[in-house]
């Protein structure tokens, strides 16, 4: 009998406690996700492109090795044939990419004391960075003078300023990703499942600040069309990108239901956008945008420091002006590709995990048709 009583008491401390414990944790943490729109839902093959090379790594080369701290973004200056990007310590680097990427140069050029991600450039030579903790900085005079443009619009500053694209008129648009949660929050905005995002433009002329849409699911990337009418924009959540027409200010998607969670969107200039994700569909992720359940609970663990978002299978999809797939490049053994730009015969891919442009010579390695 006393080993019966031993052993209930037992089950009792190691089971039923615990359990309600859990439950009582549950209910008394604030964090509340919603449930995500159903076409979020839906995932379907029609995003897959006949094109597709799944073996990323192979014949990749990578650039500024130990030098370039987490390269979220890439813009490059054709005049001067330099790369910028923007790392995690605040610097925004120029890269000299040489034929032999182990001979490539990485200069220290301008440190922001934030955290660069979007890089473009304005119409007189500016660089232009959408800084995730600063706002929208101008940084001009060859790295000398470094301007705040703007850091909030309606009253509501920026948490997470993080793509940025200029028109030929010399106005910039840009998106902050959420107005509640800031760079290091991030994964909550993912998580708790609600619009927090917003886009919208600054015009140098005028300084001022307008918002041109809001409730966004997080808000990432976005690329001027080549005949200027509309925005091209990313809601990483969701797996969608839509356009934007200035003039009409009206939306329509793009292209959805993407194979993965769409960070940064970049036009080529020969017809074709680039759209990066740092991560493909996981069983894992499917089951967390469909139950918000599990989002929470997620995000309870996160709170302790354990992360059970775990990305794979990053990549880069090349789509036709009309947002039809064209290419898939991706590698199941590579995670956090945040940015991809076609510069001559090669694709140059940023990172928000490694320390290093991945670099792909496109003829070399194509993608191809599926057997």
């Amino acid at each position: 009998m006393p080993l019966l009583f031993f052993s209930r008491r037992f089950l009792i401390f190691s089971t039923v406690i615990p359990f309600i414990i859990s439950i009582a944790l549950y209910r008394l943490d604030t964090f509340n996700p919603s449930h995500l729109p159903d076409d979020a839902l839906v995932y379907s093959t029609t995003s897959i492109p006949p094109l597709v090379n799944d073996r990323l790594l192979t014949g990749a080369e990578f650039i500024g090795v130990g030098l370039l701290n987490k390269p979220e973004d890439i813009a490059y200056d054709r005049d001067s044939g330099l790369i910028y990007t923007g790392c995690v310590d605040g610097w925004v680097k120029r890269v000299k990419a040489l034929d032999s990427a182990n001979d490539s140069v990485v200069e220290d050029w301008v440190n922001t004391g934030g955290r660069p991600l979007g890089i473009t450039f304005g119409l007189h030579g500016e660089v232009i960075v959408a800084d995730a903790y600063k706002g929208l900085l101008n940084i001009s005079d060859d790295g000398k003078k470094t301007e705040l443009l703007t850091d909030e619009a309606e009253g509501v500053s920026f948490k997470l300023t993080d793509a940025v694209a200029v028109g030929d008129n010399g106005v910039l648009y840009f998106t902050d990703a959420s107005y509640k949660y800031d760079y290091s929050q991030s994964s909550f905005d993912f998580l708790e499942g609600k619009p927090h995002g917003r886009l919208m433009s600054f015009d140098p002329t005028t300084r001022k600040t307008r918002v041109l849409l809001r409730d966004l699911y997080f808000a990432n990337g976005v690329s001027m069309s080549p005949d200027q009418t509309h925005l091209v924009f990313c809601e990483t959540p969701i797996r969608r990108c839509s356009k934007y027409y200035i003039n009409e200010e009206r939306v329509e998607v793009f292209i959805q239901s993407l194979p993965g969670y769409p960070d940064n969107i970049r036009y080529d200039g020969d017809g074709h956008y680039w759209i990066a994700m740092p991560t493909g569909v996981t069983t894992f992720l499917k089951l967390s945008m469909r139950y918000p359940l599990v989002r929470k609970l997620t995000a309870m663990v996160a709170k302790w420091g354990f992360n059970l978002m775990s990305a794979e299978d990053a990549g880069v999809l090349q789509v036709g002006l009309d947002g039809n797939p064209i290419a898939l490049y991706h590698d199941h053994k590579v995670t956090h590709l945040t940015t991809g730009v076609k510069i001559g015969e090669y694709l140059y891919c940023g990172s928000l995990l490694h320390s290093r442009i991945l670099r792909l010579h496109l003829q070399k390695y194509p993608a191809q048709k599926s057997i």
